[in-house]
Order: structure tokens, then sequence, then C-alpha cells
């Protein structure tokens, strides 16, 4: 009998993703599944579900752990290597060294408070200034104009659950009702220009695994998910809001270099010519 919070892989996927049991239909022997470390939301039949074992757990959290490691080092390696850089200019030029940093500041809404828990604790790790709240995607809209007026954020994630809903056929895909949360991003995307309609002012990620990518663009959003309807992983939107915040404020952001920065790539995420959000002063104070 399978249970709320029982972790299970699909066989007819060949066990590419471990989920947990968020809702289970007796009557019709569906369960809902929650990704554990991709983005998705999905039913499927009682009958094609198997349970995920200690063994195969620690296994799927060790190598989900490497590739969250190995992302976090490249970003931080980069940016080493940018402030190197700085540092060279200063000496080169006769300039105090003592520059201070000030990237962009996020402001995260996140469907899943487990997905934000994991994004906030990355965004520390980064020396990123982030406040995260946890909002369902239906409610995302109708909150976004107190919430932007509050926090006065240069870059908003707006992500959470998505995923196509099962049987829709590949032609069906640009049909907006064909998704779960998708209308909800677009919504609150709209939401969001209609408070700040510059594209560089206020910077935007919106979406999650399999989103509306065309429709989250049209909508305002700077960058977006999916362009091919893949899963993406939980922390792709920090890396996207990363290399905004840390993308000099007279620099246009590298679109190949944002996507390169996450765990996903330009199969699950893409975007718009924008301007980052990271500032130099000088000097640091001794205060």
């Amino acid at each position: 009998m399978w249970r709320i919070g029982d972790l299970v892989m699909r066989r007819s996927y060949g066990k590419d993703v471990c989920f947990v049991i968020v809702q289970v239909d007796t009557s019709t022997k569906t369960a809902i599944l929650k990704g554990l470390n991709v983005r998705l939301l999905a039913d499927a039949p009682l009958d094609d579900l198997d349970v995920v074992n200690d063994m195969d757990y620690q296994s799927y959290q060790r190598k989900e752990a490497r590739l969250e490691n190995d992302s976090i080092r490249l970003v931080q390696m980069r940016r080493q290597v940018e402030r190197d850089k700085l540092t060279y200019r200063s000496e080169q030029k006769r300039q105090p060294q003592d520059f201070f940093e000030r990237p962009g500041r996020v402001l995260h809404l996140d469907g899943d408070g487990t997905y934000l828990g994991k994004c906030l604790a990355v965004y520390r790790r980064l020396g990123i200034r982030a406040v995260g709240k946890n909002i369902a995607e239906s409610s995302m809209a109708e909150e976004m104009r107190d919430l932007l007026d509050q926090y006065e954020p240069d870059i908003l994630v707006i992500t959470g659950h998505d995923g196509v809903h099962r049987k829709t056929k590949s032609e069906q895909l640009h049909q907006i009702q064909n998704y779960r949360n998708s209308d909800h991003f677009v919504r609150a995307v709209r939401a969001a220009r209609k408070f700040e309609r510059s594209l560089d002012e206020l910077v935007i990620f919106a979406g999650a695994c399999q989103s509306h990518y065309e429709a989250l663009l049209e909508a305002g959003a700077n960058f977006a998910s999916s362009p091919e309807r893949i899963l993406i992983h939980a922390l792709d939107p920090v890396f996207v809001a990363e290399k905004i915040a840390f993308t000099p404020i007279n620099q246009t952001i590298d679109i190949f270099h944002v996507v390169q920065s996450t765990i996903t790539g330009t199969d699950g995420l893409g975007g718009l010519e924008s301007r980052g959000k990271y500032r130099m002063g000088l000097p640091r104070s001794r205060y």
C-alpha cells in the first residue's frame, strides 16, 4: 500500500528521477509525485512505481550532491578569476585594492518550501543577498505587487512545480492549459511587469520543469524554462540569479554563460539579453 511520503521511481521512465508521493488516489489507482531534486509535479499509475530502498536513495543523493557541488565550485572559481582581474587592474592603475562588492538583491518566490530552503542555503554560500517566500503558484500574481514594494529586489525568481499533463501530445505543447502551473507563472510575471516594465531594472527568471518557455518570455521574463520541455534541477534558478547578480551593471549578461552555470543546460533554460546587477565600490570603510 503506497503512502504519502514514500520515495519512488517510475519504471516506465527507466527510474531516472526520484520522487516523493504527495497524494494517492485509490479510486483511479494513481499517485501525484513531486521530484526530490527536480522541479516536477507528475502523476503516475500506482503499478508503475517502485520503492526506493535505502541503498538506492543514498546513491541517488550522492550523485545529486556531486552535481550541486561541482556547479557551486565552478561559480566560485569564476568569481575568483573576476576578482583577480579587478585586483590586477587596480595595481596597473596604482589604485587602492580595498574595493567592496554589491551584487544584486534577489526575491525568490517558490511554490515548494523544501526547494526554497535548499535555494536559500546556496544563496548564502554564494554571498547573495536573498529573501525567500514560500507561496503557492496560484497565489503568486495576487501577492506580487506588495512583495515587490516591500523588498525592492533587483532580481525576481518565480518558480516551484510544473509539468506537462500526462497524455499531452507534442502538437499540443503550445497550449498553456496543458501545463500544471505555467499559467500561474505567466500571471505572476505579468503582475511583476505591471510594477516594473523595464527588463533591466527588474530582471526576472520564471518557470520550473517543462514550463511553457515561450509564454513566460512573452509575458516579460528575462530568463525562463524550459525550451525543450525537459526537467530542470531545483537549484537551477539560483545559478541563473547568481550570474545576473554578479554581472557588472555596465555589461550585458552573456546568455550562454548563464545557462552554462546551471546543472540542466540550454535544453532546460534560456532567455534574453539583459544587463547585470553587480556594482563595485571604493574604498571599503574600516567602520
